[in-house]
């Protein structure tokens, strides 16, 4: 199935020493995949920064060991 891509082109001023650095740290071969790979971190990280506030906060309530024999069966057949 055929999907599209959106791309944005745009004019930005970027610390070139730092666009450079960027490149080289990621592995990426090009600047726009250096920024495209960094925007996609910043906004995982951003994300992600919430979680730890929730850790322990929620109750879990099941039978781990119930769980854990009905995964054994079912790859046992």
């Amino acid at each position: 199935m055929p999907y599209t891509v959106h791309m944005k082109r745009t004019t930005l001023m970027l610390d070139r020493s730092l666009l450079k650095r960027a490149v080289r740290e990621l592995g990426t071969k090009t600047y726009s995949e250096a920024v495209n790979l960094a925007l996609k971190e910043a906004v995982r990280a951003n994300r992600t920064r919430g979680l730890a506030e929730h850790i322990g906060k929620v109750e879990w309530i099941g039978d781990l060991s119930a769980m854990r024999d009905d995964s054994r069966s079912e790859s046992e057949s």
